[in-house]
This record gives structure tokens, sequence and C-alpha cells, in this order.
């Protein structure tokens, strides 16, 4: 299929009708991971669920950060490696087509995860037609895949680092619970979203990472 033009963050991108078109207000949360990027200890940066990968990449465009780019479907790899070659950042960007529990080695620790989840829940992905189901169905109470972003980020989230989840609503940011070693910081509502800011509750003692 033809790729699909669109502007994010003042980047020229591409995409795929096949994926979920991007939405101009999840720059937000590309603008925030770039702040955060700031003060956040070296590392590289871990997208998942990312679509055309335009929200990681604009958040790491102008740094020389490393970004892992996750995502189930093989046309959202393809629409990734495409744009980050048109950014000239084909050598810092790596993807991976694996479901969420596979796509992380166990020793590798991120300074900032990004994860873009689908939220609908899965009773409501017929009020919005113009959306591929499989890029918004979040299961039963649309969260089912936040929950597993949420794993993924406990697991490797450097001790000093940050995530930011999107969801649908503050009550969704309320309702999808934390594992054990993550705490919300804080949650920006917009109007088509939130975005939670999750963060260690503090350095581990004799931590290594």
């Amino acid at each position: 299929m033809t790729p699909l033009d669109f502007e994010f963050a003042g980047l020229t991108l591409t995409t795929d009708e096949r994926l979920l078109t991007p939405r101009p207000w999840t720059q937000a949360q590309s603008d925030w991971a770039a702040e955060l990027l700031d003060d956040l200890p070296d590392g590289p940066v871990l997208e998942l669920c990312a679509g055309a990968g335009h929200i990681g990449l604009a958040a790491v465009h102008g740094s020389d950060r490393h970004l892992v780019a996750v995502d189930r479907e093989e046309v959202a790899v393809d629409r990734i490696r495409a744009n980050a070659d048109q950014l000239g950042r084909a050598d810092l960007v790596e993807t991976r087509c694996r479901p969420l529990g596979d796509a992380v080695a166990a020793d590798e620790v991120f300074a900032l995860v990004i994860a873009d989840p689908p939220w609908v829940p899965h009773a409501s992905i017929g009020d919005h037609p113009q959306d591929p189901p499989g890029a918004i169905d979040g299961g039963p109470d649309g969260l089912d895949i936040a929950r597993e972003c949420l794993e993924v980020i406990a697991a490797h989230l450097h001790d000093e680092g940050a995530a930011l989840l999107q969801l649908g609503t503050a009550a969704q940011a309320t309702a999808v619970g934390l594992p054990d070693g993550l705490v919300v910081t804080e949650v920006r509502e917009y109007p088509r979203g939130v975005v939670v800011c999750l963060r260690r509750p503090g350095p581990s003692p004799g931590s290594s990472r």
C-alpha cells in the first residue's frame, strides 16, 4: 500500500492506512518525554505499541539516544524503519516485531519507556469505525494491553528513569493498577486522552541499575 505522509512535531513522517492514524494531541507525550530525557540517566529509550513510531522518534529527535521501538504488527515496524531512515536515525533505532512479553531481554534497562497501548473497551470499538479494530481494542475494560506494558516497565525501567503511559481517561489511570516497584508521579489530561508519568519509588539499596 502507498505510505501516507503526515506532520508530527515538525517532522514529516509516513504511516499506513492499516495503522491507527497518528493523533496530533499525542505530540504532548513526545514533548513531555523530550523534557524528561534532559534529566534522565544515560541509556536507551523503549517505545511499546509504537505504531508508526512517531511519538518515540519525535521524543529522541535531536539527541543521540538509542530508541527500541516495539509493535506486534509487521506493517508498523516497516513504517518505523522507514521513518527512522528518513530522519537519518537508522543506526539509532531498533525495531522489534514481537508480543510485549517477548520483546525485551531480561538484562535490558531503559532510561525512559513510552507506552501507547490501545485503550478502548472492546464493547466500544464500534464507536470508532474509522480506526482499525486491532489498533484500539484494549479488552473488556480497555486496559489489558496497558497492564502488559506496565509489567514490561516494572521489569526494565532504570531506577532513576521514567515512563509515560498513554490512556483514555483519568478513571482508567486509577483503575489500571500498578505492579510493585512503580508509582504514579503525575497525570496530565488532554482533550482526547491522558498521559501518566511513572517512576520507581526510590533507588533500591545495592542496585546496579
